[in-house]
């Protein structure tokens, strides 16, 4: 019966010390969510929160298309340099590893416990930042660097 609130504690706790806030912030949300919902709410949002959370992801990634910063010759332009075609391949890779990767956390929910752990030790240990579109970003540049290697 604590055991659910032991684990979350931890995670706040440790999201603090890793200076991972998001972490603190979502575990703290839980806990508050399972002393008010009953299950059958939390199980709602366990199964519909990761559509939320991806839909304001997009939202916001898209506000400089909404504020005008990226217009359509912008936009059409990326078909014409290796970096945005390069960003159309990794792009389409990430989704589909994010595919691969919520399905994974549904078959098998204790990975998402090791996930985090594995995300606060690189954000603690190596500076990193726990956030998907800059992973894409991150193989983006590591494909962009090689190309430099190779083709230089």
């Amino acid at each position: 019966m604590m055991q659910p609130y032991l684990i979350l504690g931890f995670m706040i706790v440790l999201g603090y010390l890793a200076h991972n806030l998001t972490v603190s912030y979502a575990a703290g949300l839980l806990v508050l969510m399972k002393l008010v919902l009953p299950e059958e709410k939390l199980m709602y949002f366990s199964s519909h929160g990761v559509n939320w959370g991806i839909i304001l992801l997009m939202a916001a990634l898209m506000v400089p298309i909404a504020t005008g910063k990226i217009g359509l010759s912008e936009t059409l332009g990326v078909f014409r340099n290796p970096m945005g075609i390069a960003s159309l391949v990794i792009g389409a890779l990430v989704a589909l590893l994010g595919r691969w990767g919520v399905d994974l956390m549904g078959e098998d929910p204790e990975v998402v416990a090791a996930m985090l752990i594995g995300t606060i030790i690189g954000v603690f240990l190596f500076k990193g930042v726990p956030v998907g579109p800059m992973i894409a970003s991150g193989l983006l540049y590591c494909l962009m660097k090689l190309m430099h290697l190779f083709f230089h």
